[in-house]
């Protein structure tokens, strides 16, 4: 059984590399193509480009990670199955249950592999890919994010942001404005800000203090226009995103949304999808054996391929349609991140039945 695990990990994984670099290098340039409308502008040049394209490379690791392991384990086992090894297996008195247990084994380092990259890797180098494309677009902006909220530079003032809501709407706008020298000129505060066009915003509830030689001056606004560098754009990079955020980052921050008595569902349903989407990857190793059992008049490898393919597209694509729904519908979060999974669980589990059953 050994010899079994160790030849099927190498013919799995070879594969899966296979698969991993084409799909990679797929949308590797579908990511370079959305990129070339942007180059140009400011500093971002081709270097820039290619720059975020390589720091977005994890994250498309860890989305691809159960489509890559589906096709790959699919095209390992039909090619055995085609050149009759996996019938001497059987033959030999390899069962089924031996069969699944192998390639559980094979696929759990799989499923540490992605949890590592979805905790660890892609978060902080999509970030920073963002940080890197946000910076060249916008040269003039610098940002930086505390405890006391988001302080941005703005060319002669300081911009601190208490809230910044998922619509980039911001709350608590306080905006430290100073001349050419940087002699203080006075405080201008809003209880909210919303985004007009480029360069402009709406400010709501304005409350402005300004310095000169005869003291300060209070005045008071119900809404007043601002001309700002900052752009919706800058701000999603300050703000939390829940797809590109580790499930403890997630649980941290749904439970801050409660204290506050805030909505979270959306939170806790990408946490919950962080925490099953790995096991996504021990669910494709079982629905790819079903397919081993090679039938020559039931089609050949590439059509074979090609249904793991749309298997696989469809258990990302629809999982993440599930979310939304969830997110939308208020639907329980664990049930909304898991629908998939157990649907390919179940589908894999009576494939394998009837499989067995002929």
């Amino acid at each position: 059984m050994k010899l079994l695990t160790r030849y099927l990990s190498r013919e799995i994984y070879s594969s899966m590399a296979l698969v991993f670099v084409s799909l990679l290098m797929l949308f590797a340039f579908f990511d370079l193509l959305g990129e070339m409308s942007d180059m140009g502008r400011g500093n971002y040049n081709l270097t820039y480009v290619l720059l975020y394209v390589v720091l977005t490379v994890p994250t498309r690791i860890y989305e691809l990670f159960p489509v890559a392991v589906l096709i790959g384990a699919i095209f390992a086992l039909v090619q055995m199955a085609s050149n009759s090894e996996l019938t001497i297996y059987r033959s030999s008195g390899a069962s089924l249950k031996q069969m699944i247990r192998a390639l559980l084994k094979i696929g759990f380092p799989l499923m540490v592999l992605s949890l590592l990259i979805g905790e660890l890797i892609a978060p902080s180098s999509m970030k920073l890919a963002q940080e890197v494309r946000l910076k060249a677009l916008n040269a003039q902006v610098s940002f930086k994010e505390f405890r006391s909220g988001v302080w941005v530079k703005d060319e002669r003032s300081f911009v601190n942001v208490k809230i910044v809501l998922p619509d980039t709407t911001l709350q608590d706008v306080n905006i430290y404005e100073f001349d050419e020298n940087f002699f203080f000129l006075g405080i201008t505060s809003a209880q909210r800000a919303t985004y007009l066009n480029e360069g402009s915003w709406q400010l709501e509830g304005v409350t402005q203090t300004r310095f000169d030689k005869q003291g300060a001056q209070l005045s008071h606004q119900p809404r007043r226009e601002w001309r700002s560098a900052i752009t919706p754009d800058i701000l999603r990079v300050l703000m939390v995103v829940p797809e590109q955020m580790s499930a403890w980052n997630l649980y941290l921050y749904t439970q801050h949304l409660k204290e506050n008595k805030q909505e979270s569902t959306r939170y806790e349903i990408e946490m919950w999808n962080k925490i099953v989407y790995p096991f996504g990857v021990m669910v494709m190793m079982l629905l790819a054996l079903p397919f081993a059992s090679h039938q020559k008049r039931s089609g050949g490898i590439s059509g074979k391929i090609f249904t793991g393919i749309v298997l696989g597209l469809s258990y990302y694509f629809i999982g993440r349609l599930f979310a939304h729904l969830g997110s939308l519908n208020q639907w329980q979060p664990m049930l909304s991140a898991s629908a998939m999974t157990v649907i390919f669980l179940c589908l894999a589990l009576g494939m394998l039945w009837w499989t067995e059953r002929r």
